[in-house]
């Protein structure tokens, strides 16, 4: 198979987030199924390879995965002489991509996405990998509510979370956590509300790994269910929403799980999400792939893309049809 180039623009603190811890682990996943490597485009790093100096040599056989949101729509034209797929974590960036362009997502709700936006383009679904240290490690659980401040909404910590206060061990964490599996394990409920966050940035939830991360530890979580997190969260069944209709009926849920035992989440619920599920997958989508750029190598499209033009002109196709049969009722 092809060898996969992982595009990022840096690993240094400037870009540290979940999309490039999310991508690194992709790639430590790529290595134990076959060639993959790491590629930088914005600063050179010792030990990596830069974008600008492969461009410069002769077209490699490998495939080049391109997944920094706010820089795909640039980066594939530079890379156009050679096989591309974008590896989607968040939707909602508005640029669209040719035929030719693979996509494989982290979640089936940006599955659904492009499997709208660019029905031609091949696609793929490959969720993101939980480690194994997040699991339910039988510890003393000493915090009752647990709330990460990054992309927590106002109504959480500055309402909610006051009012919790009043009634339990509540612990917001905005400091750095060398372990979260250690903290979701000492926790009894963990509250997550990132809605009101990504409708600010513009762009949906991924993903939205730290839920999930939660509920393998043992959590009764209670979130949002915007973006990936739908792929994952049934209210009522595995979580409870959070945020909805007024504070009072969270906080009255919130306080009842607290008086109950949170029932184990089925092991195989989560083997969709662990690393050798994850990797069987991995090949199989890889193997696809490299036949995909087979076919293309030798063979043109044939199917015209989804345009806002072609949508517009069939539109008009449409309406024109519908006055004509109004006129012929009329007559």
């Amino acid at each position: 198979m092809r060898k996969l180039y992982f595009l990022v623009p840096g690993t240094t603190k400037a870009y540290h987030c979940g999309g490039l811890w999310a991508e690194l682990k992709l790639l430590e996943l790529a290595q134990s199924v076959g060639a993959a490597t790491l590629v930088t485009y914005q600063q050179r790093e010792p030990g990596h390879l830069f974008l600008g100096d492969c461009l410069s040599q002769p077209p490699s056989p490998g495939i080049f995965v391109v997944s920094w949101g706010f820089h795909v729509a640039k980066l594939i034209p530079r890379l156009k002489p050679y096989p591309v797929i974008y590896h989607a974590h968040s939707t909602g960036y508005g640029f669209g991509l040719p035929v030719g362009v693979p996509v494989v997502t982290v979640s089936r709700n940006s599955m659904g996405y492009w499997g709208q936006k660019a029905p031609h383009a091949p696609i793929y679904y490959l969720p993101n990998v939980i480690s194994d240290e997040f699991d339910h490690q039988g510890k003393n659980r000493d915090i009752d509510v647990l709330i990460m401040a990054r992309k927590s909404s106002a109504y959480l910590l500055q309402h909610l979370a006051p009012q919790l206060q009043k009634h339990c061990r509540v612990e917001v964490v905005d400091y750095f956590v060398p372990s979260l599996a250690d903290l979701f394990n000492r926790s009894r409920v963990y509250l997550y509300d990132s809605a009101l966050y990504w409708a600010v940035q513009g762009v949906s939830e991924g993903f939205g790994l730290q839920p999930l991360e939660a509920m393998a530890c043992g959590c009764h979580v209670f979130s949002s269910v915007n973006g990936g997190l739908a792929d994952y969260l049934d209210p009522g069944v595995n979580c409870e929403q959070i945020g909805c209709y007024d504070s009072g009926y969270d906080l009255v849920k919130i306080l009842r799980a607290l008086n109950k035992p949170t029932p184990p989440i089925s092991l195989e619920f989560l083997q969709e999400y662990r690393a050798p599920q994850v990797k069987q997958k991995l090949g199989l989508i890889w193997q696809a792939l490299d036949e995909f750029f087979d076919y293309q190598q030798a063979h043109g499209s044939d199917i015209a893309p989804v345009t806002r033009r072609r949508i517009w002109h069939l539109r008009i196709q449409q309406w024109g049809r519908k006055a004509g049969k109004l006129l012929k009722k009329s007559k």
